[in-house]
C-alpha cells in the first residue's frame, strides 16, 4: 500500500499560487454593461472585518459590505521594480485593478487616459493602478509594455502573486476602489465604467461619501 507523503512547504506554496491564479482567472473580466454600482444610497454598516484585513468581495448585485472598512495596506514594487506601497493615509485614492488580457480592461484603460487628458485628477485624489492576474500566455503580456503603449502614467503596483487583488476583494476586471483620505472604502465597482461614473467615483473619494 502506497501512503502519499505530505507536501513540502515549497510544494504547498506552489500549489497555493496555482490555485490563486486559477481563482482570479475564474473571476473573469467584468462586464461592458454600463451599470451604476457607485450611487447606492444605503448607509455603510459595521465593517465585517478588522481594520487592515482582507475586504469582503463585492456582491453580485452591487451591494458592498466593505463600505466604511479600512483598506489593507500593501507593499511591493511598481512595474519598473521600484518599491511602492498603497497605504491608508492622505491623499484620497481611486485604485484601478486591471488584467492585461482582459478585453474590458483594454477598453477602459485608454478611455481613462483620454478622459484625464482633458480633465485631470483633482489635487486631493490620487489615481493608483494595480496590475494583477498576469498570464505570460495571454495577450498584451507583459503588462508594463501594454500600459506604456496606452500612455498610462499613474503609479502602478505589480501584483506579482495576486495577493493584493485578493485583499481588496476583487470580483472582476476592471475593478475600482474609492478610498477617502482616512483610508476608508467609500465605494467599489466592477466592470467597465462610463467616464461620468468614473468622475462620480473620484468625487466620492475626495469628499469621503457618495
Amino acid at each position: 500500500m502506497n501512503i502519499p507523503r505530505p507536501l513540502s512547504k515549497r510544494r504547498v506554496g506552489a500549489v497555493l499560487a496555482v490555485v490563486t491564479v486559477m481563482a482570479l482567472a475564474l473571476i473573469g473580466c467584468g462586464s461592458e454593461k454600463k451599470s451604476d454600482p457607485l450611487v447606492k444610497s444605503e448607509t455603510p454598516g459595521e465593517c465585517p472585518v478588522a481594520a487592515g484585513e482582507a475586504l469582503p468581495m463585492l456582491g453580485a448585485d452591487g451591494s458592498d459590505s466593505a463600505r466604511g472598512c479600512t483598506i489593507p495596506e500593501v507593499e511591493g514594487v511598481d512595474l519598473a521594480g521600484k518599491p511602492m506601497a498603497i497605504t491608508g493615509d492622505a491623499p484620497a485614492k481611486v485604485i484601478v485593478f486591471a488584467a492585461h488580457w482582459c478585453p474590458h480592461c483594454q477598453k477602459e484603460i485608454p478611455l481613462i487616459v483620454e478622459h484625464l487628458a482633458g480633465k485631470p485628477m483633482p489635487d486631493d485624489v490620487e489615481l493608483i493602478g494595480v496590475s494583477t492576474a498576469a498570464n505570460p500566455d495571454a495577450p498584451n503580456y507583459p503588462a508594463v509594455d501594454w500600459l506604456e503603449r496606452e500612455k498610462w502614467t499613474a503609479p502602478t503596483l505589480d501584483d506579482v502573486d495576486n495577493s493584493v487583488a485578493q485583499k481588496f476583494g476583487v470580483s472582476g476586471f476592471p475593478f475600482f476602489v474609492a478610498v477617502d483620505a482616512k483610508g476608508k472604502v467609500i465605494a467599489r465597482g466592477s466592470g467597465e465604467l462610463t467616464m461620468e461614473q468614473f468622475d462620480t467615483l473620484v468625487a466620492a473619494a475626495g469628499k469621503g461619501s457618495l
